[in-house]
């Protein structure tokens, strides 16, 4: 799931998995698990995920389904 634009490291926003739950209106449970299956991509620092604000929102389109669309 990596953008064809490449940003520099100082430019990338990171969301920790609470503020990635926040946006997404899911559980922490639900971003580790999207985390560790590989569905979202994220760094570890020290015992704590932080996932590139980028990485959410292209998940987010990814998995958009409209009414009406079948999936």
């Amino acid at each position: 799931m990596a953008t064809s634009e490449t940003r520099p490291l100082n430019e990338v926003v990171f969301l920790t998995v609470a503020e990635v739950a926040a946006v997404m209106r899911v559980s922490k449970m639900t971003v580790y698990r999207l985390v560790h299956s590989g569905h979202l991509p994220a760094i570890r620092v020290g015992r704590s995920f932080r996932v590139p604000e980028q990485a959410v929102h292209d998940y987010l389109r990814e998995s958009y389904v409209g009414v009406g669309e079948s999936a």
